[in-house]
């Protein structure tokens, strides 16, 4: 429950990493170290001098193993990036933009080549860029 309570209490205070790298794997992977702080911070909770030091101290560490992670994510997504043809970056910012897209969509938005357009798409989910949902006419494509 702490641990969801801490995640609510990141995002309403407009902590943006969470999407994108999992505080909640950080916590789970240090479980041991995380009970350890909250249980030396609980016994003191209701003293007249409470000892947030613990569990504050495990809190930041594991935020900056958070950041620490999601700067090897960009780091990979970055590389990857680099090496994408043009067309292959904007449909895959599209769909970041939009969630799911379509290839009438990205054929209007981008003017290119409907054929030109699947092979990308299929180069994309072909290496677990993007996943494809549907058949025929109704196919969307979403982030993998």
């Amino acid at each position: 429950m702490s641990r969801a309570l801490t995640t609510l209490l990141l995002l309403r205070s407009g902590y943006t990493y969470v999407p994108y790298s999992s505080l909640e794997s950080v916590i789970e992977q240090t479980k041991e170290a995380h009970y350890m702080a909250l249980r030396k911070t609980q016994g003191a909770i209701r003293s007249d001098a409470p000892e947030w030091e613990p569990w504050v101290i495990y809190f930041l560490r594991a935020l900056q193993q958070q950041k620490k992670r999601l700067e090897k994510k960009i780091e990979r997504e970055k590389i990857v990036i680099d090496t994408l043809p043009e067309l292959s970056v904007q449909v895959l910012e599209l769909v970041k933009e939009h969630g799911k897209i379509t290839i009438s969509q990205i054929v209007k938005i981008t003017g290119a080549n409907r054929n030109t357009v699947k092979k990308h798409l299929q180069s994309l989910v072909s290496v677990n860029h993007l996943t494809q949902h549907g058949t025929g006419k109704g196919t969307w494509y979403g982030r993998a």
